[in-house]
């Protein structure tokens, strides 16, 4: 199955291609997608690309990730998903090849995995370091 993708900026600004099955996204010189902004943290988030979907997981950063305007640690996505990082927002497109119905169906199964007050972003993510935090 190819990987195929792209990551669309909203307001403008060049497409960033997705090219690997794994993408990290930071600040950092070392990441796969290197967005230097200062809000942005060394290593942000992950783009995992698996079973003909995207998915997006939050790697522990200081100003979290939001898709579709809800915060989340890890979500499958679907074509034309917003996705902000930080600030900076893009929207995600593919061609999905596991099929919607595949993708509703595991995406049903992450509804559980965040608690509603974490979720509205009135308590922080237990598990974190205080070190890990403030990255």
């Amino acid at each position: 199955m190819p990987i195929d993708g792209k990551l669309v900026p909203t307001g403008g600004g060049d497409d960033i291609p997705l090219v690997r099955e794994h993408l990290t996204i930071g600040r950092r010189e070392t990441c796969d997608i290197c967005l230097r902004f200062p809000n942005i943290s060394g290593r942000h988030a992950e783009l995992t690309y698996q079973d003909g979907y995207w998915t997006v997981r939050d790697l522990g950063s200081t100003n979290g990730i939001k898709v579709n305007g809800e915060i989340v640690r890890n979500r499958n996505l679907s074509p034309g998903d917003e996705i902000t990082i930080a600030s900076r927002t893009y929207t995600i497109d593919y061609t999905l090849q596991g099929g919607q119905n595949a993708l509703n169906e595991l995406m049903e199964d992450d509804i559980m995995d965040i608690p509603l007050l974490e979720k509205a972003g009135l308590v922080k993510p237990k598990g974190l370091s205080r070190e890990r935090r403030h990255r």
